[in-house]
């Protein structure tokens, strides 16, 4: 676990220069997401987000991250994240999960998501549904808990709760975000005994659940960054950037700041002018 003290409390008006990044953020994935379907390969994906951030006047916070070698993850199927785009040509009914980063000013924004291509198997839907609705429960912890760990709480009760069984992924985890795009503390999405720190103001972080249709089991590909199911089970992974401040939370790399999604589990956002 990251040391608590060295935590990165945003000021409100370091949080309105971040989600000027989490629009950048936001506006890329929807590019991709718009543009994606069967025949077009994962560097596709990839060159759309490129130009997108670029045109923004951003720089992609993953190109060069520790060698990695592209603007965007994308995981297909079996991959849960940290997939190379390449050659990989997405077929019909695939589950596509797309990842990306942006600093602007020198703020990062991260965000993800998942989505199933035309011929969706329902099974598959259903494990993006519930994904994403896992996220959102633990987007809403932040407004209605005590302590970072409540967000792996509600993002395991949704998990638990769905018709189907989903491993949820242990080894991968949310975390602050700021002046870089790893910063402590690590949120977890699952519930453990000690419960991390407290939620208070100036505290930014990245809330990415990752499930599963079989166990949470990974494995990393000879690459040294795809991380697959181990027992081939296909996965989802949504994430969004969400600050906390003075009145309430702002979900960063939503365009409406979490508004809807968010009504919908009791929060009202509270955005800054």
């Amino acid at each position: 676990m990251f040391g608590r003290e060295a935590i990165e409390y945003k000021t409100s008006e370091q949080i309105v220069l971040m989600r000027k990044t989490g629009l950048v953020v936001a506006s890329s994935l929807a590019a991709v997401r718009a543009a994606a379907r069967p025949g077009l390969t994962t560097a596709d994906l990839d060159r759309i987000a490129a130009e997108a951030i670029a045109a923004a006047g951003a720089m992609p916070s993953f190109l060069g991250y520790h060698g990695y070698p592209a603007t965007l993850c994308v995981s297909v199927n079996e991959e849960i994240v940290h997939g190379i785009p390449g050659s990989r040509v997405l077929q019909p009914g695939d589950v596509v999960s797309v990842d990306c980063g942006a600093i602007l000013d020198g703020w990062h924004g991260d965000s993800a998501f998942s989505m199933v291509l035309p011929e969706a198997d329902d099974a598959d839907l259903e494990l993006v549904d519930v994904t994403e609705r896992s996220m959102w429960a633990g987007i809403a912890a932040l407004a209605t808990g005590q302590r970072v760990g409540d967000v792996g709480g509600a993002v395991e009760d949704v998990a638990e709760a769905a018709p189907a069984e989903y491993g949820v992924i242990q080894e991968y985890v949310g975390h602050g975000i700021g002046t870089a795009m790893h910063q402590p503390p690590e949120v977890l999405n699952y519930r453990t005994r000690d419960r991390g720190p407290r939620l208070r103001p100036g505290l930014c972080v990245a809330v990415e659940p990752m499930l599963t249709r079989g166990q949470r089991y990974t494995q990393v590909l000879a690459d040294e960054w795809t991380v697959i199911t181990r027992d081939g089970a296909r996965a989802a992974h949504w994430e969004h950037s969400v600050a906390i401040h003075e009145a309430g939370i702002w979900v960063l790399t939503a365009v409406d700041g979490g508004a809807e999604a968010l009504a919908a589990l009791g929060v009202e956002i509270a955005a800054l002018s």
